[in-house]
């Protein structure tokens, strides 16, 4: 059996029940509530993440992260958009990054970027997408709690 990869373990500060709170610059005055889980597969090896929205213009969403040729999320929503991320970790910093085609088109680039707190119970995320290649916009700004 192959050997898990140990960059995962530092995934495992997210076991468990997130509120979000989350605001996209498309609707500027709004802040968006929802929940995350983050639960291993047995084993380990991948770690399952769901996310619920309770608004109805943003979609829930399952994600698959875990060493599948180098560490990548494998996310699937329920508007049915499925994307592959490459992850990077540096301590308490995660970043993942849609720099390629993968089951659609690549319109626009994507980065994601989580920090987690010092005390563990926060995550502050930000999401950017470049649509020429140059230029980084901010998109989507998502704070997790741990419940």
């Amino acid at each position: 059996m192959k050997k898990a990869n140990p960059s995962l373990q530092a995934l495992s500060a997210l076991i468990g029940e997130w509120t979000t709170e989350a605001t996209h610059p498309m609707l500027p005055s709004t802040v968006v509530h929802g929940r995350s889980t983050f639960e291993w597969l047995e084993g380990e090896r991948f770690l399952i993440v769901r996310a619920r929205s309770d608004h109805p213009d943003f979609p829930d969403s399952i994600s698959i992260i875990g060493d599948t040729g180098g560490l990548r999320m494998h996310y699937f929503d329920s508007r049915g958009v499925a994307r592959i991320y490459e992850l990077t970790l540096k301590g308490r910093v995660w970043t993942f990054s849609r720099t390629g085609p993968d089951f659609s088109p690549l319109n626009f680039k994507q980065r994601l970027t989580w920090t987690l707190s010092d005390d563990d119970k926060t995550i502050r995320g930000t999401s950017q997408i470049c649509e020429d290649d140059k230029t980084w916009q901010d998109d989507l700004r998502m704070t997790y709690r741990r419940r």
